[in-house]
């Protein structure tokens, strides 16, 4: 189903160098911040305490984080879990305080406020746990990546499958060097929306060399720069669709989902709208600067030689 169709080729690569720089700025930008500042990680890696308390009404989460303000914890965080009565409270590793008095500290604080206030579950996250957590989930983007890299190199050619990866990277880079300029919280969920947009983005990449591939088929004496960007202009009403149906349902959960999914839809939304850059200026320019050829993905039927009508 195509909504948009254009009569002529855009012509992308004529502006990949233009790409090429806004790309390596963006990106070194990125690595700089992440090395400078840091990331601001959550209680999932640094460890800490969890708290879910319920209250008798809807909570009123500016005065819980007044509270926690007045107790020297003004980086607690505090959102609704569930329902409005349900309030998840995330409290960093205080060395001086054991975890079980910082609990009952807080708990007492809040019934000071509101009696009706009332613990329903609390968890301690030890800071070996959450160097562990932020371990694996390293080990899971080098394991997705890799993965990435062998499927776009069997399915097509390894100069795709490392275009592809540049590309995919490019844009892990560039969200958590977001992440760090702003110094945004960095969770589990944010490294779950990191790993979901390596899917998505690769998804994006290999529609684009799937027809990349089959236009070098079909236009046997066009140029690369010809296929290319008659690959990603077929590409283009696909790509607004899919993409923006899906920004539109991660925008949804930006404005109305809460604390809880708010990061989770930021760093998804950075994603999606890189993802598309990527996979159009730098998968394809990197393919360009690989040059590759149509022999490296259609396969030449040699004719057998024949000699006095006889096949040899």
């Amino acid at each position: 189903m195509e909504f948009f169709r254009f009569k002529q080729n855009i012509p992308f690569m004529r502006w990949r160098r233009i790409g090429a720089v806004i790309s390596i700025v963006t990106f070194l930008l990125s690595v700089y911040f992440i090395a400078a500042k840091g990331l601001n990680l959550g209680v999932d890696f640094t460890g800490g305490t969890v708290l879910e308390v319920s209250y008798g009404q809807a909570a009123d989460l500016e005065k819980v984080r007044s509270v926690l303000t007045n107790l020297d914890m003004p980086d607690a965080s505090v959102q609704n879990f569930g329902t409005s009565r349900d309030v998840l409270i995330r409290l960093p590793i205080k060395p001086e305080i054991s975890s079980a008095r910082l609990s009952e500290t807080v708990m007492v604080a809040l019934k000071q406020v509101d009696s009706s206030v009332e613990m329903k579950r609390v968890e301690f996250v030890g800071p070996q746990v959450g160097s562990e957590l932020l371990e694996n989930g390293a080990l899971a983007l080098l394991f997705v990546s890799l993965g990435i890299v062998a499927y776009l190199a069997l399915r097509f050619e390894w100069k795709f499958g490392v275009a592809g990866i540049i590309a995919n990277l490019h844009d892990v880079v560039i969200i958590v060097g977001c992440f760090a300029f702003f110094q945004w919280e960095f969770s589990l969920t944010v490294l779950a929306a990191i790993l979901a947009i390596l899917g998505y983005s690769v998804n994006e990449s290999v529609v684009i060399f799937d027809r990349i591939r089959e236009n070098f088929r079909k236009y046997r004496k066009a140029s690369l720069t010809e296929v290319i960007d008659s690959a990603i202009t077929q590409t283009m009403s696909r790509t607004v669709i899919t993409h923006g149906c899906t920004q539109i349902v991660v925008i949804a959960m930006l404005l109305f989902g809460g604390e809880v999914l708010y990061y989770f839809a930021l760093a998804l939304t950075i994603g999606i709208l890189f993802g598309i850059y990527s996979s159009i200026m730098v998968g394809s320019s990197i393919i360009m600067l690989l040059r590759v050829k149509r022999e490296d993905l259609v396969k030449i039927e040699k004719k057998p030689l024949e000699n006095d009508g006889a096949v040899v």
